[in-house]
């Protein structure tokens, strides 16, 4: 995956930020949404793209477009450059193949370690239950 390519692929737009901030937030657009078009990027091949699509799911809309958005400072570079980063990483998890896990089971040793432990735990328990004197 050509990370340069991909970013040529986002498309941004700049809108005012939500919530509290006095007069500069009323007059400046520093919040930055970036959109990317899942299913007809030319970028991702089919195999890429269908692993997004499971992964992905909750993020992405009905079109398969996937929204991320940026308001953590003033400027409207600097959160250009934070939501990008965000989405490099997003779509690296995303296509990340998942490892085959063997299975195994407990050694001898280990059965036998846990085996003596919890008839010791047991013997400390009846040891001190009242004594019957029937």
């Amino acid at each position: 995956m050509n990370s340069e390519n991909l970013i040529k692929e986002l498309s941004f737009k700049a809108i005012r930020s939500s919530g509290a901030g006095g007069q500069h937030v009323n007059k400046t657009s520093s919040q930055i949404v970036l959109t990317f078009d899942v299913l007809n990027s030319k970028v991702l091949n089919d195999e890429e793209k269908e692993s997004l699509f499971r992964k992905l799911k909750t993020r992405l809309s009905k079109e398969f477009i996937l929204t991320l958005n940026c308001s953590e400072t003033r400027s409207q570079h600097k959160n250009k450059e934070i939501v990008i980063k965000r989405f490099l990483e997003l779509i690296s998890d995303g296509l990340k193949v998942k490892k085959y896990r063997k299975k195994s089971k407990p050694s001898k040793a280990s059965i036998k370690k846990r085996l003596e432990k919890k008839a010791k735990h047991a013997l400390k328990k009846s040891n001190r239950k009242k004594p019957d004197f029937d």
